[in-house]
């Protein structure tokens, strides 16, 4: 009987080694993914613009504020400018916008965040209500996102105060919102960049 409860012991003693061997092994593949991932930004899915060159102007109108807004171009703030368009039939939107406020309150002394829309006045003022927006810029234009060649939310867009399309992409996770911000360190402003130019 002792014979045995040592064997059953040594059996487990080796179990728990075997898979401490196997989780330490998994957490490392895990920090060289994370490694290869971390620098690029998010996944970019626009033809009609291109990162690096002068965003279109448009004005448009904040509609809690009831004031104009002119997006690209030099800005007057010094600021640059985050673009998150979102809808009220989008739930992974919805999902983000605590997100956005929240990485954009952190990083307010160089950015400046419009939500963006399009849709019946109606839907949108119960929308900005229900996500508790009523005290950040929002628009509510087609036009803006067709100028910006929206196609998928969420998206995001980051010009510079200079006007210049800095970053811009789908975003799916506060670490795609992150990345946009990553642009001016890493020179890496979508996915497909980053995987092109190490894993080409």
């Amino acid at each position: 009987m002792t014979n045995l409860i040592i064997a059953s012991n040594i059996a487990l003693w080796i179990a728990v080694i075997v898979m401490a061997v196997v989780i330490f092994a998994l957490i490392r593949q895990i920090g060289i993914l994370y490694e290869r991932v971390a620098p690029a930004g998010a996944l970019a899915i626009n033809k009609q613009l291109t990162v690096g060159q002068s965003a279109p102007q448009i004005d448009v109108m904040d509609v809690n504020h009831n004031t104009s807004l002119h997006i690209g171009g030099q800005s007057t703030s010094q600021k640059c400018q985050l673009l998150f368009f979102v809808s009220p039939t989008c739930p992974m939107c919805k999902s983000l916008i605590g997100v956005a406020k929240s990485i954009a309150k952190a990083e307010q002394s160089w950015i400046d965040l419009i939500f963006a829309s399009d849709g019946e006045q109606s839907t949108m003022s119960k929308f900005i209500e229900a996500q508790q927006l009523t005290n950040s810029p929002f628009v509510n234009s087609e036009l803006l996102g067709k100028t910006f060649g929206v196609a998928k939310l969420p998206y995001a867009i980051l010009i510079d105060e200079q006007g210049t399309l800095q970053a811009m992409g789908i975003v799916n996770s506060r670490e795609h919102i992150e990345s946009l911000f990553n642009v001016k360190e890493t020179g890496y402003s979508s996915l497909q960049e980053y995987m092109q130019k190490h894993y080409a």
